[in-house]
């Protein structure tokens, strides 16, 4: 997927970083949600369906709601149907 992840998320993911399940404790969930937007290049806009196969490669089992999570961590924006990344760890 992307480069390895913080230690404290090891234990929802499965070898290939897919997510096994989600972490109940708002903190973990946060830094899972921001690992998984880095998948998404900062501010490049893309219809729902091409964000759903992104995240269906992170959590097959119910991609839906990990993108309404990203949207509610203020990690992802959207706008009639159209997505873009708004938050999370950028590197310069």
């Amino acid at each position: 997927m992307h480069d390895e992840p913080p230690t404290v998320i090891r234990p929802f993911l499965d070898k290939e970083g897919r997510i096994i399940r989600l972490p109940a404790r708002a903190g973990k969930r946060r830094v899972l949600l921001e690992y998984i937007v880095c998948a998404f290049e900062p501010g490049v806009r893309m219809p729902e369906r091409e964000v759903d196969a992104v995240l269906r490669a992170f959590y097959e089992h119910d991609w839906v709601s990990l993108r309404r999570y990203l949207i509610d961590a203020g990690l992802m924006e959207r706008e009639n149907g159209i997505y873009w990344r708004t938050g999370g760890y950028v590197e310069v």
